[in-house]
């Protein structure tokens, strides 16, 4: 659960309009010459309205007027990110460091490539270079313990998430309570339940909208054994999200555990719709598996009392 990003900042200064009038004596009009800046910021505008595909054309514009201009490929593979074009995003981040061997954000996004291709180690490699470059930048520590978490690392994933939550902005609660609940998954794999459950506490409590939070939050309550509580959570996740079929599944055999046959039958029925639907053909299948075995669970007790 991951939140990659960046920020551009940039000042807009609007300068009024004036209609001019050239006398017989007026001075000659100056042409001002496009350049790689130029294109620069155009890119950077369309990247802030969503548009990555325009804004690698402005990039490219960029590059073709300037080519060591280091911060037009970092912005590429920023917007290769975007598009989830991982070794386009690698190949222009290294361009960049290329160029500009100090350039924060070429190593910062291409730590992120290197983890969204599951490469892990090189990840982690670039997430250092930038703490050392950066020490009191939270993303870094951030993506780095993503990064250690997902190489199985996690007792120092939670060491880089309590540094980031050191050095994020307070006002930054939707971004807390994703490092609260990223915390909480390396808490839940080391099987430090109460831990992990504060953690998941505190992401809901910060983002009451993210069902991410609430889910993990029910896992953590069926390994500890309260399908009360998973039921809450996970009621909690289908209310936010409506399709989430997993949910269903889980719900289903957390009723089923407490006694409400019926409903377990009827959230395994739900989901195995929505798999059907979102083309999941391994878990509808499995889905159907666990549907039978729960009804002739229920089926079996039942025959046998009327004998």
């Amino acid at each position: 659960m991951s939140n990659f990003w960046r920020l551009f900042f940039s000042i807009i200064i609007a300068l009024p309009l004036t209609f001019l009038t050239l006398s017989a004596k007026s001075a000659p009009i100056l042409i001002t010459q496009i350049t790689g800046g130029d294109f620069l910021e155009l890119g950077v505008d369309k990247m802030r309205h969503g548009d990555y595909e325009e804004a690698i054309e402005n990039f490219n514009q960029a590059i073709a007027l300037e080519k060591d201009l280091a911060v037009a490929y970092s912005d590429r593979c920023l917007a290769y990110l975007q598009l989830q074009d991982y070794h386009q995003a690698v190949t222009d981040c290294t361009q960049a460091i290329n160029f500009a061997p100090d350039n924060f954000e070429a190593y910062l996004n291409r730590g992120v490539a290197f983890y969204r291709q599951g490469d892990y180690p090189a990840a982690i490699v670039d997430h250092n270079r930038a703490i050392a470059l950066k020490p009191y930048d939270f993303r870094a520590y951030y993506n780095r313990g993503l990064a250690r978490a997902g190489d199985g690392k996690d007792s120092e994933a939670i060491l880089d998430f309590n540094l980031a939550l050191t050095q994020i902005p307070r006002i930054s609660s939707l971004l807390l309570a994703d490092i609260y609940n990223d915390r909480g998954l390396a808490h839940f794999v080391l099987q430090d339940i109460q831990a992990a459950m504060l953690d998941f506490s505190l992401a809901i409590r910060l983002n009451a909208n993210d069902y991410r939070a609430y889910f993990n939050r029910a896992c953590a309550c069926g390994r500890n054994g309260d399908d009360f509580g998973a039921v809450r959570d996970f009621s909690q996740v289908i209310r936010l999200n409506p399709s989430n079929a997993q949910a269903y599944v889980n719900r289903g055999v957390a009723q089923y555990r407490l006694g409400y046959h019926l409903a377990a039958i009827a959230d395994l029925q739900k989901a195995s719709e929505y798999y059907g639907q979102q083309g999941k053909k391994v878990a509808y299948e499995k889905t159907l598996d666990l549907l039978k075995n729960l009804r002739q669970k229920i089926s079996f007790p039942t025959e046998i009392a009327f004998l």
